[in-house]
């Protein structure tokens, strides 16, 4: 048998958090993208969305979301919980997640 699957200028593997950014970004340039995953029914299963805002990832997302990202407003739609991390600490390396 031969398949066509057609060509493509960008092929990402993966369709959680970071495959959807560099799949939405490569579209938004013009290219003509696929996508793959394993199981369509985990396609923007985002796990770590309750993590979203600690002090690396909340870093990562404003930045993205700076360049128009969707990752932000993903976490923004499905919250879930917010709490302050590092509170042990003093107050220059609080966070709070959401």
């Amino acid at each position: 048998m031969t398949y066509s699957a057609g060509s493509y200028d960008v092929a990402v593997i993966g369709a959680g958090h970071a495959g959807i950014e560099a799949a939405l970004a490569a579209a938004r340039l013009g290219c003509h993208t696929a996508i793959f995953t394993i199981n369509m029914d985990a396609v923007g299963n985002c796990p770590c969305n309750p993590s979203i805002g600690g002090t690396a990832k909340g870093h990562l997302v404003r930045e993205l979301d700076a360049l128009g990202g969707e990752m932000g407003k993903t976490a923004d739609e499905c919250f879930l919980q917010s709490r302050m991390l590092n509170r042990g600490k003093g107050p220059a390396v609080h966070s709070a997640t959401s």
